[in-house]
C-alpha cells in the first residue's frame, strides 16, 4: 500500500467498519465466520440473532460481538437492524456461511473506498460437504454466470446510505436483486470484487436443503416479476437459461452427473417463482 493512499492504513480502515452477521441456528458455522473476522482485525461486530434455538447467541458473545435479536422478522430486517446498531460510518454485511481469508476485509474495504462504490461485494468461492446436492450447488456457483452477480453475502456499504436506501421486508429472498436495481436506477455504482474472494460454505448438502434454496430463489424472482411488471419479465427466463447452460456444459465436459441437478434447479425455481407471483 502506498503511504499516500487516501483510504489510510489497514488499521484506520478497520476502525471505521462494523461487520453485521445475521444468524439463525448457525452454531456450526458461526465460529468460522467470527474467527475469520477476528483474524482480519475487525473490532466491531454485530450479530443479529433470529430466535436461534441452538448456541448461536452464546457463541457470538464468546467472540465479543454485540448481539441483538431481530425477533424472527427475517433477513432484510436483520441486516437493517444490524446497520442501525453499528456506530461506524461503514458496515460489512456478512452471512454466517462466509469465511474471509486473512487481510481480505481491509483489502475489500480499500477497493470500495478507492473505487467510489455505493456497494461492493467480495467474490465467492463456494464449497460444500460430500453430498451430491451440496456438491452440485457449489459446482453451479463456481461455474455459473451468477458467480459474479452482485449480492449481499459479503458486501461493504456506507452505513447511512444503506439505511437511507433500505431493504424491502417483503423479500425473504431476492432482496439483493431488488436492491441492486434500485441502486443502479439512481446512478450509484455497485460491483463484485475480482481481487478479494471469500469462501462460501453451504450449510447442507442433501436434496431438502437444495430444494429450499431453489424455492427461496424462485420466490424472490417471482416477487420481482410481480413488482416490476413487463420490466421484470426477463427475470423469469433466468432459471431456464441457467439450467440449459449448465446441462450443455455438463454434457460437453463429460460431467453428466450434474444434469439431474439442473433439471431440479429449473423445476423448483419455477415452483417458487409461481408462489412469488401469486402470493
Amino acid at each position: 500500500m502506498s503511504s499516500t493512499d487516501p483510504a489510510g492504513s489497514d488499521a484506520q480502515i478497520l476502525q471505521r467498519l462494523t461487520a453485521v452477521v445475521p444468524v439463525r441456528n448457525g452454531e456450526a458455522q458461526l465460529p468460522g465466520c467470527l474467527g475469520a473476522l477476528r483474524r482480519n482485525g475487525v473490532r466491531h461486530v454485530v450479530v443479529v440473532d433470529g430466535r436461534s434455538s441452538d448456541r448461536s447467541w452464546t457463541i457470538a458473545v464468546e467472540y465479543g460481538a454485540v448481539v441483538v435479536s431481530d425477533e424472527g422478522r427475517g433477513l432484510p430486517y436483520a441486516r437493517t437492524l444490524g446497520a442501525r446498531t453499528a456506530t461506524t460510518d461503514l458496515v460489512l454485511l456478512v452471512d454466517v456461511d462466509v469465511v474471509f481469508p486473512d487481510r481480505a476485509v481491509a483489502a475489500l474495504v480499500r477497493e470500495f473506498l478507492n473505487g467510489g462504490y455505493a456497494a461492493l461485494q467480495a467474490g465467492l468461492e463456494s464449497v460444500a460437504g460430500p453430498g451430491y446436492w451440496g456438491q452440485a450447488l457449489a459446482h453451479h456457483h463456481r461455474t455459473g454466470r451468477s458467480r459474479h452477480w452482485f449480492g449481499l453475502v459479503a458486501t461493504v456499504f456506507e452505513r447511512d446510505e444503506l439505511l437511507a436506501t433500505g431493504f424491502d421486508d417483503d423479500f425473504s429472498s431476492g432482496e439483493d436483486i431488488e436492491l441492486r436495481w434500485r441502486l443502479r436506477a439512481s446512478g450509484r455504482l455497485v460491483g463484485v470484487s475480482r481481487a478479494v474472494v471469500v469462501q462460501h460454505q453451504f450449510a447442507g448438502d442433501d436434496f431438502a436443503f437444495a430444494k429450499d434454496q431453489f424455492l427461496m430463489d424462485g420466490r424472490g424472482l417471482g416477487f420481482m416479476v410481480r413488482r416490476n411488471g413487463v420490466r421484470g419479465l426477463r427475470l423469469a427466463l433466468l432459471p431456464a437459461a441457467a439450467a440449459a447452460r449448465g446441462m450443455v456444459l455438463s454434457s460437453v465436459r463429460g460431467e453428466g452427473r450434474w444434469i439431474r441437478y439442473y433439471g431440479a434447479f429449473a423445476w423448483w425455481n419455477y415452483v417458487g417463482m409461481a408462489r412469488g407471483v401469486l402470493t
